[in-house]
């Protein structure tokens, strides 16, 4: 069953449902690593340094320890939590929604329906950067359509 947008969002629906599809067939470890991708591409597009910032550092270390069984759920949850702290405190739209981008990726360890709310987090950034034009929504769609087909073509 194709999967929902949790958040109001300006989007291509067409590759939306192609990503749903694809999505659905990918293992939970394949989805973290997608969206860590996402979350990553995200803050470089906003001009976030991550390794600047501890607790999303530590978030996707944790995420990417729990992808090789050496973190727990828990130890992912509380990573994603530190996170989403760190976007309610920000005071700038843009940074605060690619920080939820973040939160969401680290969580998509614990769930993995994290992996696509990251997703859409991401288009809302790039419709917030870009007064919701239809055409920077679609490219990073296919970015993230791109980098979904990579990642589940390689043997981890």
């Amino acid at each position: 069953m194709p999967t929902k947008p949790k958040i109001k969002i300006v989007d291509n629906n067409q590759l939306r449902v192609e990503i749903d599809e694809l999505y659905e067939k990918m293992s939970q470890v394949n989805l973290a690593k997608w969206s860590l991708s996402i979350a990553k591409h995200i803050l470089d597009i906003v001009g976030i340094d991550y390794n600047l910032i501890a607790d999303v550092a530590d978030g996707f270390q944790i995420n990417e320890l729990w992808q090789l069984d050496k973190a727990g759920m828990h130890d992912v949850r509380q990573a994603g939590f530190k996170i989403h702290k760190l976007a309610r405190e920000c005071d700038d739209e843009i940074q605060k929604t690619a920080l939820r981008v973040a939160g969401q990726a680290v969580g998509s360890g614990h769930m993995r329906e994290h992996a696509m709310v990251a997703s859409d987090y991401a288009v809302k950034t790039i419709g917030l950067l870009n007064s919701n034009n239809i055409n920077a929504v679609t490219r990073e769609r296919e970015w993230q359509l791109n980098e979904l087909k990579r990642i589940s073509q390689h043997r981890y």
